[in-house]
């Protein structure tokens, strides 16, 4: 049987979505290459002609597996789930699945999106101050959630979608000067996951876009 090419991922080194399929391709176990989308350089790769016609939505990430190409990263994970052995990303049981659907979505389409580049762009000045608005706004909403839920991780003691989803928001919570000892249990999670491999080479400061003077 011939051997499947690896996975490509397009994508951002600091992008909360591109972040969180490298999470999950760590967690699976599964080698991938990744072909750098520079959101800001030359006026954002992003929106080439070339990359829309991988992500017609012109947003990183676009994920190339299985001879076709999927955009979205919690559809990707999913996928993975689906198709891929390897540790479980959503948990067998239907409460706790849908607990990490919940938080999941919450930060995937309630948070992040607000705070997304090209959404900041169009704020201009008061960019800084609108992120760190519906952060604030949304870790309020998360916090007393994760406090019922989470065990070790986001959602009992298994690692699951929600976690992937919760390091790279806290990430872009410190850039934006969020104070996140205000939520102790989103603290609490993130510096224990932030103590697993998978989490660490995910790292914006390990990507290979990264630039020379953010390298950790």
């Amino acid at each position: 049987m011939a051997t499947q090419p690896k996975p490509i991922l397009h994508g951002y080194f600091r992008s909360s979505c591109s972040w969180r399929v490298r999470i999950a391709f760590a967690l699976k176990g599964i080698e991938f290459d990744q072909v750098p989308v520079n959101l800001i350089k030359d006026g954002g790769q992003q929106l080439t002609d070339q990359y829309k016609q991988l992500n017609p939505m012109q947003q990183v990430p676009a994920v190339h597996i299985d001879g076709i190409i999927l955009s979205q990263s919690l559809a990707v994970i999913q996928y993975l789930e689906e198709t891929r052995p390897g540790p479980r990303l959503l948990p067998a049981d239907p409460v706790k699945r849908a607990q990490v659907r919940m938080v999941s979505d919450i930060i995937a389409s309630g948070i992040q999106p607000l705070q997304n580049l090209c959404v900041l762009q169009k704020i201009g000045a008061e960019k800084a101050q609108w992120a760190q608005h519906f952060i604030q706004r949304g870790f309020e909403a998360l916090e007393p959630i994760l406090k019922e839920t989470a065990g070790k991780y986001c959602i009992g003691d298994e690692i699951s979608m929600a976690d992937i989803c919760l390091v790279p928001q806290v990430y872009n919570a410190d850039r934006f000067k969020v104070d996140v000892d205000q939520f102790p249990t989103i603290k609490r999670l993130n510096q224990t996951l932030m103590e697993l491999d998978a989490f660490k080479v995910s790292h914006p400061s390990c990507q290979p876009d990264t630039p020379a003077d953010m390298r950790a």
